[in-house]
């Protein structure tokens, strides 16, 4: 397909990168494996992306650490820094890339969220963001003193009162350090907040909105509230599409432009100089990704019970898993299938094919993202973009701090000489990095006081 046939044939290419803390996503057992506590890490890896042209650091964020079934889960990582604080330090020692902190509005309080993300981003010159994420775990609970956790459809309800809340406070900020500020007052289902702001508007007005919403309330929130959704669909192009195109659709029907939303999927990268190599780097990595206690820790999601017992170079359980008992610490495993009939199937291909508990799991984790040589990827990203199914990607490197390397030295020229990528920053803040419009809610204001519609 030539680009003249591409429904959008100037599109450009945007990359973000998304450190994203405990996952087995990251191969930590490398000797080039840094630190996942220490500032260099962090700043290795934001100042790499900003000299690869990134809109973006996107750091992830948890407030306590992770469970499985009721037992601490031995592949978290103890002291992670605050996702705000980190950002504040980083932009000391950055100048132009964005900097997106993941923050939970189960937990948080609107009126301290709001001031520490407006002072964010007034101190970085306006290039904050705010991941904006839910929380559905009573362990996560228990470190605050209303503990438990929210049905799902009532954390979307508490999602939507706090954005609501926090953009007035932002749009009630004061308009110079010395001129004061009226009491923002905002009731809603789930809050009641009197609040006068303290910090000015940045030269963004707002910190971007990012959201990761998959499920059709996740979407519809997106679609209402958020400036950029955060997806899963970033491997395959057809399921890219049709994610694009629904996000697309709700986001008409919120009574938005389509292009209001940015899509950038989370997505890995694999490269290597010839086709043969990257197939066989792309088969290095899954394996390493996948540690024996990985797939003992993955294997027991199915089968709700501790399986840290059984050998990873041995076979399945024979037993079935027990329903009763759920207890997942990243992402939902089960995916509302039956566990019985996974296990089933799961233990018919490992004695079809022979295969130990690691490499079964090795064998049923999907090959996420893109593999191939710069020139191949390239070609790939640009089909992806221009199509419509995304507007770019957020990478999680496989490997940190140096993950982003050839990503920035060998896919990224590849990128500019096919027209599809920046050669510089053009603007200085976030928003004008992505594209994105003033904030809606400071539109809405404006189409007010003008009678022009936004």
């Amino acid at each position: 397909m030539s680009d003249e046939s591409y429904p959008r044939p100037d599109a450009q290419v945007h990359f973000g990168v998304f450190l994203q803390g405990v996952n087995h996503g990251t191969v930590w057992s490398d000797p080039a494996s840094g630190s996942q506590i220490d500032f260099q890490t962090f700043q290795k890896v934001a100042q790499t992306a900003e000299r690869g042209l990134f809109d973006a650091f996107f750091l992830g964020e948890g407030l306590r650490l992770r469970e499985q079934l009721g037992r601490i889960h031995d592949l978290d990582v103890v002291g992670r820094p605050d996702a705000i604080t980190q950002l504040a330090a980083l932009g000391a020692v950055t100048s132009r890339i964005g900097l997106a902190a993941t923050q939970n509005v189960t937990y948080n309080d609107p009126a301290d969220l709001a001031r520490r993300l407006a002072s964010l981003d007034v101190l970085s010159g306006g290039r904050a963001a705010w991941n904006i994420v839910t929380t559905d775990n009573a362990w996560t609970g228990a470190n605050f003193r209303r503990g438990g956790w929210l049905d799902h459809a009532d954390r979307y309800r508490r999602a939507a009162d706090f954005v609501t809340t926090a953009q007035a406070i932002w749009d009630g900020a004061p308009s110079s350090p010395t001129a004061p500020a009226d009491p923002v007052h905002r009731l809603g289902p789930t809050l009641d907040v009197t609040v006068v702001p303290t910090v000015p508007r940045s030269p963004q007005q707002h910190p971007v909105l990012f959201q990761a919403g998959d499920s059709p309330a996740g979407r519809d929130f997106a679609a209402q509230y958020a400036e950029v959704i955060f997806s899963a669909h970033g491997s395959d192009l057809d399921d890219a599409l049709a994610f694009a195109q629904d996000v697309r659709a709700r986001t008409v029907a919120a009574g938005r432009p389509a292009d209001d939303l940015k899509i950038l999927p989370g997505t890995q990268f694999v490269l290597a100089d010839t086709p043969a190599e990257a197939v066989e780097k792309g088969r290095w990595v899954k394996e390493q990704q996948v540690t024996p206690a990985t797939a003992l820790s993955l294997l027991g999601q199915i089968w709700g019970e501790d399986l840290s017992g059984y050998d990873p170079d041995g076979p399945l359980p024979t037993h079935d898993p027990v329903i009763e008992t759920v207890g997942e610490t990243r992402g939902a495993a089960r995916h509302g299938a039956d566990p019985r009939t996974i296990a089933a199937q799961w233990r018919e291909r490992a004695e079809t094919e022979h295969l130990t508990i690691r490499q079964l799991v090795i064998a049923q984790e999907r090959q996420r993202g893109f593999v191939g040589t710069p020139a191949s990827v390239a070609e790939q990203l640009i089909r992806f973009v221009r199509s419509g199914a995304s507007d770019g990607f957020n990478i999680t490197p496989w490997i940190v701090p140096g993950g982003l390397d050839d990503i920035v030295d060998q896919l990224v020229p590849e990128l500019q000489e096919r027209g599809a990528y920046r050669t510089e920053y053009t603007g200085s803040t976030l928003r004008e990095h992505l594209g994105l419009r003033p904030p809606r809610t400071r539109r809405h204001q404006d189409s007010e006081r003008s009678g022009v519609p936004d």
